[in-house]
């Protein structure tokens, strides 16, 4: 971890999330380590299947800027021999309600981008009355079950591969919605997804595959806003209007040009539709 740190002081400074207040929640399962942003109103903050929080930097600069945002570590993320307790999607959601507890933050709004939009969608439907308000991005009424989701399962799941594959760094080019020359944001990406274990990741994906609401979606209570790349691979325009109409106060975002990693791609767009959800 402290490698990915000193490569985004060195060459990505600019998609750090700036200096932030740390420390670990010590939690019944792991040590979640948070970081705090900015000063506000809270905003909690859930990162997706790999990059952890340090992923989420230019969306939680932006956020900072009206918003405290918080933002903490899965299970997993700093240290992958929590598999050898094996766990599913119900416990990742506990540890996200002890967090919020660990915190003293009784009904804040949470945003989930990917993975972890997932967990705070299932949060919404098991416990309604802790959100204030849930805004999700990259995630749908189910998982779209195509031949790069596939691939990638097959991959992630079979092979030990370096950190610099071209067939997997390819995968991660298809997120983008568009072809993504090398450069900085390209390089950020992939370095800082390839700090998450091959093995975490593999974890995460079979949980997001697995993922099916069904009728559950309907539980969820709190306004919600979904957003969701019209270039998402992951989620269709389809999946997002499905969500949006089983929740009883929802309305959807369809961001133009974006792909599934809106969130670093193009962070403006989804703090602006933030922001228009929570403050406007």
């Amino acid at each position: 971890m402290q490698a990915s740190l000193d490569w985004l002081m060195e060459s990505g400074a600019e998609f750090s999330p700036g200096v932030g207040r740390s420390g670990l929640a010590h939690l019944t399962h792991y040590s979640a380590r948070y970081c705090v942003w900015g000063e506000g109103p809270p905003l909690v903050l859930v990162p997706g299947l790999a990059g952890g929080y340090e992923l989420l930097g230019p969306l939680a600069r932006l956020l900072a800027q009206d918003f405290q945002v918080i933002s903490y570590q899965l299970r997993g993320e700093d240290d992958c021999f929590a598999l050898r307790r094996r766990f599913d999607r119900t416990d990742l959601v506990a540890d996200l309600r002890e967090f919020l507890d660990w915190f003293g933050l009784e009904r804040p709004p949470i945003l989930g981008v990917s993975f972890g939009g997932v967990l705070a969608l299932e949060l919404a439907m098991r416990w309604p009355n802790r959100l204030q308000s849930l805004v999700t991005q990259g995630v749908g009424a189910r998982f779209e079950r195509g031949l790069l989701q596939q691939v990638a399962g097959w991959v992630l799941s079979r092979y030990p591969l370096p950190s610099n594959s071209p067939f997997v760094n390819q995968f991660f080019n298809l997120l983008f919605g568009a072809k993504q020359e090398p450069g900085p944001l390209f390089e950020f990406v992939t370095r800082q997804c390839w700090q998450t274990d091959q093995s975490v990741m593999t974890h995460r994906f079979q949980l997001v595959e697995s993922f099916d609401p069904g009728g559950r979606l309907s539980r969820v209570q709190t306004p919600t806003l979904a957003m969701a790349g019209e270039r998402d691979l992951l989620v269709s325009s389809q999946s997002l209007r499905d969500l949006v109409c089983s929740i009883g106060d929802a309305r959807r975002v369809a961001l133009p040009g974006c792909g599934h990693l809106a969130f670093v791609t193009h962070p403006e767009r989804v703090a602006a539709e933030v922001r228009r959800f929570l403050i406007d």
